[in-house]
């Protein structure tokens, strides 16, 4: 999980603004898939497809966070 730790901050908040919440109108596309998934309705493959693709950048940022609290943990004085 070392190439985690490499991946600025930056990089990971601008891919979860721009491509997570992409398009921004009229909503964007993870929270009309969450909807979905919700509703029962996520069904077709292109759309499960989507959802991972737009959740990804978000997914990232959770894993990202959690191995920095790990690492700080282990490495208090840093």
């Amino acid at each position: 999980m070392k190439w985690i730790d490499e991946i600025p901050w930056l990089f990971i908040v601008v891919a979860a603004l721009f491509f997570g919440l992409a398009p921004f109108t009229p909503e964007p596309h993870v929270w009309e898939k969450l909807k979905m998934l919700a509703a029962g309705t996520l069904v077709r493959p292109i759309d499960i497809f989507d959802l991972v693709l737009h959740a990804s950048p978000f997914v990232l940022a959770v894993v990202k966070y959690w191995r920095d609290r790990q690492l700080a943990k282990e490495n208090p004085e840093t």
